[in-house]
């Protein structure tokens, strides 16, 4: 094992063993071997900067590194924005620890050193976060490399293999090059990416969210303060915006739009699909604290003559987020809600039963224009887990869900 801090301003000598110069930097080529390092950046007494590539060193150590050709066969550096720099790109970044589901700075990286076809090759292992490996970086050229591993090997020391880091690149044409993914970060809990995403700076949230599919994007946005999606949302193209917000339910759609400037509100509207745009603009009609401005267009109803099976067949064709569903809502010939049935009855009950048979009762509703204390009031006194809202006509309009009362009481506490 090697450290990058003790690579830094290691002599480098050609294969006459004339010095070369110090180096200055290593770098991965992602496209090629995304571990292996594959090319060595040498600083020369007249500022020039040498590009060693892997095949052309001999060997590393602590000590000195080797080439193995001579000086007249080394190329001068560069500039490669497809290539992985150490120092530029991973010493002192924040990344982000799928593993562990936390944003990280980086202090040091380890390599390992290895023989390959008569000489070394050096391969990326980990990046060090810990104690030991600060103080190793605020120790180089006051003591000797030996005497530091034998002190900050006292301390705490903590690294993370290199398959669960995941750089952040803020410029979109140079993470496609670098072959960045955010796939491993894609399959943690939403709410899990909106704390990493809290913990980054705007530039690098934009970063991890332009990367993310929409679906995920809209889950993890949802998980975070409605300033906050606004803010980033607004920072993003507005095309990849109005992908993320139709992905949103309605009423979190709503929200988050309400939050935007008038203009910026608007250019996402104009990029989503007519329906579920109409569906939104619908939703922003409602003022602000009341049941309307809550409620979610998602619900599935079905005819006060249905049974449990026509139910069921419902549920199968709803094509919005299960968790929007709690229960179904029975309408009669008049198109005005007529009951309110559990999915708990429907499951518990035979195919040919009934829906009326099932239905709460009294059937507790609101229109849209009540005021969020009386939603939250009814949720307390009936224990509902999901309130239907009406108009003066008694037509179901949405339903607000358990989950947006607990988010008003938390936010009011």
């Amino acid at each position: 094992m090697i450290y990058f801090t003790e690579l830094q301003r290691l002599p480098a000598f050609d294969a006459k063993g004339d010095f070369l110069g110090r180096l200055s930097d290593l770098v991965i080529d992602p496209a090629q071997a995304p571990l292996r390092v594959a090319a060595y950046y040498v600083r020369t007494l007249k500022k020039r900067i040498l590009c060693i590539t892997h095949e052309q060193m001999q060997s590393v150590s602590v000590r000195a590194a080797q080439t193995r050709v001579p000086a007249q066969e080394i190329q001068c550096y560069s500039p490669d924005e497809s290539l992985i720099s150490v120092k530029k790109d991973i010493l002192d970044q924040q990344i982000i620890d799928v593993n562990h589901r936390k944003v990280e700075r980086v202090n040091d990286v380890d390599f390992d050193i290895l023989p390959s076809n008569g000489h070394t090759e050096l391969r990326l292992v980990a990046v060090n976060v810990g104690l030991a490996a600060a103080a190793r970086r605020l120790l180089q050229g006051i003591m000797s490399k030996h005497k530091i591993r034998s002190l900050t090997s006292l301390l705490p020391a903590k690294s993370i293999r290199w398959e669960f880091v995941n750089l952040i690149e803020p410029d979109p044409a140079r993470r496609l090059k670098l072959r960045i993914s955010y796939d491993r970060l894609a399959a943690l809990h939403p709410a899990d990416i909106a704390d990493i995403l809290e913990d980054l700076s705007r530039d690098e949230q934009k970063a991890v969210i332009e990367s993310l599919d929409d679906e995920t994007a809209a889950q993890a946005l949802s998980e975070i303060p409605t300033h906050m999606q606004a803010a980033l949302l607004e920072s993003i193209p507005a095309e990849k915006a109005a992908d993320i917000v139709e992905e949103m339910p309605p009423d979190e759609a709503a929200d988050v739009l309400q939050e935007m400037p008038p203009e910026a509100s608007a250019e996402v509207l104009a990029g989503m699909e007519r329906e579920e745009a109409t569906e939104v603009q619908g939703l922003l009609g409602f003022e602000e604290n009341t049941a309307g401005a809550l409620m979610t267009t998602e619900f599935v109803v079905v005819d006060e003559a249905a049974r449990v099976e026509d139910a069921i067949q419902a549920l199968k064709s709803f094509d919005g987020p299960v968790e929007a569903i709690h229960q179904i809502y029975l309408k009669n010939q008049e198109g005005a809600l007529a009951g309110v049935v559990s999915l708990a009855r429907i499951v518990l009950a035979s195919a040919r039963q009934p829906l009326h048979e099932l239905s709460a009762s009294p059937v507790i509703s609101v229109q849209p224009h009540a005021d969020e204390k009386e939603v939250v009031e009814l949720f307390h006194k009936y224990n509902l887990v999901a309130l239907p809202i009406v108009d003066e006509r008694g037509r179901i309009l949405g339903a607000v869900t358990a989950d947006d009362v607990l988010e008003l009481v938390v936010k009011h506490k």
